[in-house]
């Protein structure tokens, strides 16, 4: 929808080059501004939209206490299985 906003600019921008109008360019030439401001409002909300996260794929501190747990083992194994320095 938002690449409406730019295609309209560009036809704004267009009638205003064209007109004869000094009153009619100044508004052609406002209202593409407006219309490309709208444009990258939209643009913008639309990427920050995309890189949302899912909500159900955030770890609950359940399961983020039980990774840290298997991690700590994991390094006590580690840490068991080397041998001792010289």
């Amino acid at each position: 929808m938002h690449w409406l906003f730019l295609l309209l600019g560009f036809a704004a921008l267009a009638f205003a080059v064209k007109t004869t109008s000094g009153i009619l360019m100044v508004l052609g030439m406002l209202a593409a501004l407006g219309l490309w401001i709208l444009w990258l409002a939209g643009l913008y909300s639309a990427r920050m939209a995309g890189g949302s996260r899912d909500p159900s794929s955030m770890i609950d501190p359940a399961e983020l206490r039980r990774l840290r747990e298997q991690a700590e083992a994991r390094k006590a194994a580690a840490r068991d299985t080397e041998p001792p320095a010289p």
